[in-house]
Order: structure tokens, then C-alpha cells, then sequence
């Protein structure tokens, strides 16, 4: 199965649902958003951005036999809270079922995912990996703890919209992977390479894979070098949080 999304740090997008809702500034330019609204009405956006179940996309990964990274809901967040109960069960049991690939789940909303995968006994087995938006040092210091409290054997972060430099020191212990990147489009905030190179000299203190998706070129993904090579680490690379758990237990 060839790659199917221009986003640079995954291989496929799987979206069984769509539609969000904004909770901070990194959400003011939403590409998907864009992407919905622009297609209302359409087989595929029928209700734009508003929330939208689509049943016929639950057991996409099944069919796809090649092992793939997978971007769980790229049009949405799987920790909206407004998705009936039982309908993310059957997201989470497809991603158990078809466990030959590695599913990236990312979201802003990490306290009410914690909440769920507790109450629901949602299984977090190393091909699901769980990961948070983090745009400035504000939301790093919401989101990141609430993340680490999440019994997730892969912890990620997406720095991006990066809009301002952000210290991760103390939460490197608990995390394995940090992808960064500016803002892209017309309406993009600009971003300061200092704060990409920054992000990534912790990284490579702390032996945590780092990807840095973007500068900040009008087009995504069209600026992708740093300091003369591209940044395109992943984890298994190194020694993961959850293995550094069980060695200290």
C-alpha cells in the first residue's frame, strides 16, 4: 500500500470521524478545518467541519495488509469528547484487531483521554502509540503531565503549530518521540529556527528521536531542512520510556 497523505511523519490516514472543535491557539488555522468547510456538502464532508461518524471507514486498517504508521483521525481529535462511547471502542478494537501497524494517536485534549482509556480499560499495547499538541510553553506545561500519567508504552509530542520556544527539560524521562514545525498557509504566525533547533539539541541530549516536519513555508512540508540535512528520526530508534520504566522497576 504506497503512501497516501503528504503528511511527512506518517504513511496513511485513517479518519473515522471527522470534525472538531478549537481549544487553544494552535487550533486558529486548522487545516482541516479548511479542508471540510472547503468540501461541505460533499460525499466525504456532508456537514463540513461539524462532527461527522463515518462506519464505513472503522475497519479500514483490516484491509491493509502492508505494515503502515497510521495517523489515527487527522481531521479530528479521537478525544473529542462528543463521539458516542461505544463508537470509539470500535476505533480502539480495529486498532487492537490490526496490530501489524503502528497507530499515532494525537490529541489536545489529554486529561479526558486519560479519563476514557482508564474508564473504558482501553489497552495500550506498543503498537498504539499516544501522543499531544504542543504549540507554546503553556500548553506544553497542561498537556505534557496529564500525557506522562498515561500508561502509553510510546509517548510523542507534534510541537506544531510551533509558536514560540518552548523548554521541554523536564519531561524528556517519559517521552520517546518530539516532531516540531512551523505554521504553513497564507495565515501562517511565523516561527523562529532557534526555537526548531532548540527542541532538537534537547532531543539529542536526552536520546529522544526527533522529526522536524517543517520551517515555515507557505506550502506544508516544503521547507525540511535544518542546519544543512533533514530530521527524520523515529522511535525504536532508541530506547523507549516504557523500557527505561522497567529497567528502573
Amino acid at each position: 500500500m504506497p503512501k497516501e497523505t503528504g503528511i511527512e511523519w506518517t504513511e496513511h490516514t485513517w479518519n473515522a470521524f471527522s470534525g472538531c472543535l478549537k481549544v487553544s491557539p494552535g487550533c486558529d488555522n486548522c487545516y482541516a478545518e479548511t479542508i471540510a468547510n472547503g468540501r461541505w456538502g460533499s460525499p466525504a464532508f456532508p456537514n463540513g467541519f461539524d462532527l461527522t461518524l463515518r462506519p464505513h471507514k472503522l475497519r479500514d486498517p483490516l484491509k491493509w495488509k502492508t505494515p503502515s504508521r497510521i495517523f489515527v483521525n487527522s481531521m479530528s481529535d479521537l478525544f473529542l469528547g462528543t463521539v458516542p462511547v461505544d463508537y470509539l471502542v470500535k476505533i480502539w478494537d480495529t486498532m487492537l484487531e490490526a496490530d501489524w501497524h503502528q497507530y499515532q494517536i494525537l490529541t489536545k485534549r489529554p486529561i479526558p483521554a486519560a479519563r476514557l482509556i482508564e474508564d473504558l480499560d482501553l489497552d495500550l499495547p506498543p503498537h498504539i502509540w499516544l501522543g499531544v499538541s504542543v504549540e507554546s510553553q503553556e500548553w506544553a506545561d497542561q498537556r505534557i503531565p496529564a500525557l506522562l500519567d498515561i500508561p502509553a508504552k510510546v509517548r510523542f509530542l507534534s510541537c506544531e503549530p510551533l509558536l514560540g520556544p518552548v523548554d521541554l527539560t523536564s519531561y524528556m524521562y517519559g517521552l520517546d518521540w518530539v516532531i516540531d514545525g512551523g505554521e504553513s498557509g497564507p495565515k501562517r504566525r511565523p516561527a523562529s529556527y532557534d526555537w526548531f533547533r532548540s527542541i532538537r539539541d534537547q532531543c539529542q541530549t536526552h536520546g529522544i528521536a526527533y522529526f522536524h516536519k517543517q520551517g515555515n513555508a507557505h506550502l506544508s512540508g516544503k521547507d525540511r531542512i535544518l542546519d544543512g540535512r533533514t530530521w527524520d528520526e523515529y522511535p525504536g530508534e532508541y530506547v523507549t520510556s516504557s523500557e527505561i520504566r522497567h529497567m528502573v522497576e
